[in-house]
């Protein structure tokens, strides 16, 4: 057996109480490296773990639910289909909170996922599982989906990198869809080099998602020699509420480290930014009661109803057994967002506010290269902490939503620690098809660390 999968066999076995997987592909592994062995590319002979919403041909697709936890993905999602030209291996399927709703893995139907650096913290989510894997050693490389900080969240809580591509950069075919113009696919690593470089390999057109872009992809690791960063927009009046005392030191830290190395650090409106979160929850529920209409036990899903008198109480039936509290709520806030008398009081302005909010980022971005932000306002809480307070789980995602509705790429890249010992995220916003600005600038800050 090649050295790489012991290792991350031994690892799994060694961190199994994190709870970071939902299946480990321990046969797949051996066939796809004799089947891999012989094909050179950027990813050759690395590891890849998977988050359970992306299909992998053969594996389970759970998406963290009991509605799917029998269900064997029929084909490869394109990100799969590039990750094996470039000759990388499928180590397995990582743990998420339900459908990807969530911001600490706390909702998965398996079981919550801890964090490596303090098992008694949340990873945070919803990609917690593919962010405490990479932290646990596990591997280097995973792939996440983020639709609202998904990604970069948990990268912050675990202390590892996390990148947000440009919505269309990155196909979308096989990820079960949450929000649909909000979900977008994308790294979780070691390093920033290596976000790079599985960015490079998994970006591009996909004439089978007609959200992908066509716009060429830059040669991101050769970006990663250029310093083509020279002002960087802080807009600091968000800056002054809600912020733990301890992650306003290490931004602070930040800002300053970055002045010492010559950048221009700018002070930045973006006035509508308020709005994130209460536009965020009005458009992501409103398709998620849309995209998870399909769950009915008939089309797919578990068949729980036995004794049903009527197609609508079989339905009730299955989706009362199949869905967890969290994606129930959702469902039921986006059902009443898209009814009749309520559509245009919530969603439609919602969709107004959401081209405010884009507007703002094109404006700073005429002032500065990139943007700074804290990635969350808080520190990795402890499990059970918000678990019954979803308000105050939602809030934590409040520097990252408004990066979805845009559209445009965020890094969340380490930035110290507390006092505690907990991980301290910041995030780097770019234009539109700006990555490799971002990862630019995220290398920088990993160098001065």
């Amino acid at each position: 057996m090649p050295e790489t999968i012991r290792r991350f066999l031994d690892a799994c076995r060694e961190n199994k109480a994190l709870n970071t997987m939902i299946t480990v592909n321990e046969a797949g592994l051996r066939q796809e490296y004799a089947a891999q062995k012989s094909r050179k590319g950027l990813l050759s002979g690395k590891l890849i773990i998977i988050k359970d919403n992306i299909n992998v041909k053969g594996l389970p697709c759970s998406c963290g639910s009991r509605f799917l936890k029998d269900y064997i993905a029929p084909y490869d999602a394109h990100v799969i289909e590039r990750i094996r030209e470039a000759g990388g291996l499928i180590a397995g399927k990582a743990n998420m909170d339900e459908f990807a709703m969530g911001s600490s893995t706390e909702y998965s139907a398996f079981g919550p996922t801890l964090n490596p650096v303090n098992p008694e913290h949340v990873p945070g989510g919803s990609s917690g599982g593919s962010a405490a894997a990479v932290a646990a050693g596990l591997s280097d490389y995973a792939l996440g989906s983020d639709t609202g900080g998904s990604i970069r969240q948990p990268a912050s809580f675990c202390g590892v990198v996390g990148l947000k591509p440009t919505y269309g950069r990155v196909s979308r075919y096989g990820l079960t869809a949450f929000a649909s113009s909000l979900d977008q696919i994308g790294p979780l690593t070691r390093t920033v080099r290596q976000s790079a470089e599985l960015l490079q390999v998994i970006a591009g057109k996909d004439a089978r998602d007609a959200t992908s872009s066509d716009i060429p992809v830059d040669d991101y690791l050769s970006a990663l020699e250029r310093d083509e960063v020279q002002s960087i927009g802080v807009p600091f009046h968000l800056l002054q509420e809600g912020l733990d005392p301890e992650v306003k030191v290490r931004f602070d830290e930040t800002v300053a480290l970055l002045k010492k190395q010559g950048k221009q650090v700018l002070d930045v409106s973006l006035p509508h930014l308020k709005y994130s979160i209460a536009v965020y929850y009005i458009l992501a529920t409103a398709e998620a009661s849309s995209n998870l209409a399909r769950f009915d036990g008939i089309r797919y899903g578990a068949r729980q109803s036995r004794e049903a008198e009527s197609i609508n109480e079989f339905y009730s039936q299955n989706r009362e057994y199949g869905f967890g509290a969290e994606v129930k709520r959702r469902i039921m806030l986006g059902t009443y967002v898209l009814s009749s008398g309520y559509y245009d009081a919530y969603y439609a302005r919602a969709q107004k506010v959401r081209r405010l909010i884009h507007d703002d980022f094109q404006k700073a971005f005429r002032e500065a290269d990139v943007l700074l932000l804290p990635t969350c306002p808080v520190l990795p809480f402890k499990l059970g902490e918000h678990v019954d307070d979803p308000l105050a789980m939602y809030l934590s995602d409040i520097f990252t939503v408004s990066v979805n509705i845009a559209g445009i790429p965020g890094i969340s890249v380490p930035a110290g620690s507390s006092d505690t010992g907990l991980p301290v995220g910041v995030q780097i916003l770019g234009n539109l098809y700006q990555e490799g600005r971002i990862l630019q600038l995220g290398q920088t800050l990993e160098s001065l660390r």
